[in-house]
C-alpha cells in the first residue's frame, strides 16, 4: 500500500534529507499512489475573524496518513497525559483515571503558573454555586471551574504533525509527504457503478509553475480543513451546480450543501486594569523581555514561552428557566453539555503602551447561527468568500452577553476586591443590556473551531455532504475526513473530536479495503 500525504504548507519539523519528505511535486518518485491525502492551508478574512497565519486544516490527515501506513498488529492509543514544561505538583489540578498515560499525542496543564492561580481557586469558594470546582472538565462532567488543559509535550505543542507524523513514522517506506504544493482540483476519471469517480487530481507549487497530475488507485481523501476542504470541492466543481455555473466552473456532481452549514463559536472579551505588575503584558512591549524568555525556552523549553497564557477555564450553562428558551430550542445536546466557556488570561489581547490587565474570554460553544464558504472566481489560487454568519442568531446574542456578565460576576467576588482596578477597553460604559450588546457586538470574533461546510448525513438523506462513512454522496473514490464532516460544532474545542473523527476514518477506509 502506497500513501501519499499533501500537505499544502509546510506542517512538519524533520530533516530534508528524509527519503519521505519531498520539496517539490516534480521530486515525487511516482505519480501513482493507493490514497493520496490532501491536506491543509491557513486562510485570512480581511475583516480580522480568522488570523492569516492560523492553519485550519491538516490534523485528520496526519492521523489518516499513519494509520493508512501502519503495522496492522500495532495499537496505539491517541492520549499520552504528560508531566507540565515546570514539572510543579499537578496533585488536584486534573484526574488521573480519566486520562491515558501510553498514546501518541501529549495532553498536560500549562507548564508556567501565575501569581493570580489562587484567586480562581478562592472564588470557586466565595461562589460555589455559579462557580463550583471542577477537577477535571476533560472527565465527561465538564461544567465548573478546572486547571486548562493543553496539547503541549514538555514545552514544545503536540500536533498531529509531530505525533502522527514524527519523524520515525516519515521513515515508512510505503509514505511519501509533498510539502509546498497546491491542489488546485480533483478531477473525474471515469465512473463507478453509475457514479462519477475520483481517482486523480492537479497539483502545482504556485500560479505560474506546471500543474502536474496525481493518481490513487483507491482513494483521494480531503483533510484541507473547513475551509479548504469546501473550496477543493467547489473548484473542482462538486457543489451546487447553479452557483459553480455562475462563476465559471463546470458542474460535475450537484451537491447543494457544499460549503454550507458553517458554523463557528462567537466570542468576546472582557478586559480590567489590575493593580499588579505581574502579568503577561510586558512581554508584549519589551523586546529584551522577549529575547530573555525566548532564550529561556530554547534552553530548556522552560518559561512563559513553554505554555499557553492562560491556566483556567469556566464551562457553564443558562439556566433552564432563561427567557430565551420560550422563543428558541435549546442547542446545546443535553443537560450536562456547556452553552458557553471562559477563558481566563493573565494579560490584555489589545496592544497597550502601559498598564497590566486581566482578561476573561467568552465563547459560546452551542451556537446557533450559521454561515457559508464560497467561491468568488474559478481561480483556484484566489481565496474564497468566508462568512462564519456570526451572531446572526438570537440564541448566540443572549448567550454570549450572559457569558459576560457571568464574567463580571467573576471578578467581583471577594477573592479579587484588591486586584481589579476597573474595567477598561469600553466596558467601563457598558451600564445596560443595550450598551452592553453594542459592546459585544464591536469585539465579537471568531474562536476558530469552524465545523460544518461538507456535513455528515443519514444514509440516503438528500442534504448534506457526506454519508456515515464520510464518503462524497454520489461520488466514487472520494472521501473527506476533517472537522468539516461535522454536522455541529460540538460544545467544546474541536482539536479532540478531530482526532476521534480521524481515528475512525482511518478504521473504515481500512475495512473498506482489507484484503
Amino acid at each position: 500500500m502506497q500513501v501519499l500525504w499533501i500537505s499544502l504548507f509546510l506542517l512538519l519539523q524533520t530533516s530534508r534529507s528524509s527519503a519521505a519528505l519531498f520539496n517539490s511535486i516534480e521530486d515525487l518518485p511516482t505519480s501513482n499512489y493507493d490514497f493520496i491525502v490532501v491536506g491543509g492551508e491557513h486562510h485570512g478574512l480581511q475583516d480580522g475573524l480568522y488570523h492569516p497565519h492560523i492553519f485550519v486544516g491538516g490534523t485528520a490527515g496526519n492521523v489518516i496518513a499513519n494509520r493508512l501506513t501502519e503495522n496492522p498488529k500495532w495499537r496505539v492509543l491517541n492520549e499520552r497525559w504528560t508531566a507540565p514544561a515546570d514539572n510543579h505538583n499537578t496533585s488536584g489540578q486534573f484526574d488521573p483515571s480519566v486520562h491515558g498515560f501510553n498514546g501518541i499525542n501529549a495532553v498536560s496543564l500549562t507548564g508556567y503558573p501565575l501569581n493570580i492561580d489562587p484567586l480562581f481557586i478562592q472564588t470557586t469558594k466565595d461562589l460555589p454555586d455559579e462557580f463550583p470546582f471542577n477537577l477535571d472538565t476533560n472527565s465527561g462532567d465538564p461544567l465548573g471551574l478546572g486547571y486548562i488543559q493543553v496539547t503541549i509535550d514538555r514545552g514544545r505543542r503536540s500536533s498531529s504533525a509531530t505525533s502522527y507524523l514524527a519523524p520515525k513514522f516519515l521513515k515508512r517506506s510505503n509514505l511519501d509527504v509533498l510539502i509546498n504544493t497546491r491542489v488546485t482540483q480533483i478531477i473525474q476519471t471515469g465512473t463507478s457503478r453509475g457514479r462519477p469517480a475520483f481517482h486523480a487530481l492537479e497539483a502545482t507549487c504556485n500560479t505560474t509553475a506546471p500543474r502536474k497530475r496525481l493518481f490513487a488507485s483507491k482513494e483521494i481523501v480531503l483533510s484541507a480543513g473547513v475551509i479548504g476542504t469546501p473550496q477543493l470541492l467547489l473548484n473542482s466543481g462538486i457543489g451546487d451546480s447553479t452557483e459553480l455555473r455562475a462563476i465559471g466552473i463546470k458542474p460535475v456532481l450537484h451537491i447543494p450543501d457544499v460549503g454550507k452549514n458553517f458554523s463557528d463559536q462567537p466570542l468576546s472579551i472582557a478586559t480590567w486594569l489590575v493593580n499588579s505588575t505581574d502579568t503577561l503584558d510586558d512581554i508584549d512591549r519589551d523586546t529584551e523581555l522577549q529575547a530573555k524568555y525566548l532564550h529561556q525556552w530554547e534552553t530548556n523549553q522552560t518559561g512563559p514561552f513553554s505554555s499557553i497564557p492562560a491556566t483556567h477555564v469556566i464551562w457553564g450553562r443558562l439556566p433552564d428557566n432563561s427567557s430565551i428558551f420560550q422563543t428558541v430550542p435549546d442547542p446545546a445536546s443535553g443537560k450536562n453539555t456547556p452553552h458557553y466557556e471562559i477563558i481566563t488570561l493573565n494579560n490584555g489581547l489589545v496592544p497597550s503602551e502601559d498598564g497590566h490587565f486581566l482578561t476573561l474570554l467568552s465563547v459560546v460553544v452551542s451556537p446557533a447561527s450559521r454561515g457559508k464558504i464560497t467561491l468568488n472566481t474559478s481561480n483556484p489560487f484566489d481565496q474564497p468568500l468566508i462568512d462564519p454568519g456570526l451572531m446572526t442568531s438570537e440564541f448566540d446574542r443572549f448567550a454570549l452577553r450572559e457569558s459576560v456578565k457571568q464574567s463580571i460576576r467573576f471578578v467581583s467576588a471577594p477573592a479579587w476586591k484588591d486586584y481589579i482596578i476597573r474595567p477598561d477597553l469600553g466596558l467601563q460604559n457598558v451600564t445596560n443590556d443595550a450598551e452592553l450588546d453594542k459592546y459585544i457586538l464591536d469585539t465579537a470574533s471568531a474562536a476558530l473551531h469552524g465545523v460544518g461546510t461538507a456535513s455528515m448525513s443519514a444514509k440516503g438523506a438528500k442534504h448534506g455532504v457526506v454519508g456515515p462513512d464520510l464518503l462524497v454522496k454520489g461520488a466514487s473514490g472520494l472521501r473527506v475526513v476533517d472537522a468539516s464532516v461535522m454536522p455541529y460544532v460540538p460544545a467544546a474545542h474541536t482539536q479532540a473530536p478531530v482526532y476521534i473523527i480521524a481515528e475512525r476514518a482511518a478504521d473504515l477506509i481500512k475495512d473498506s479495503w482489507r484484503a
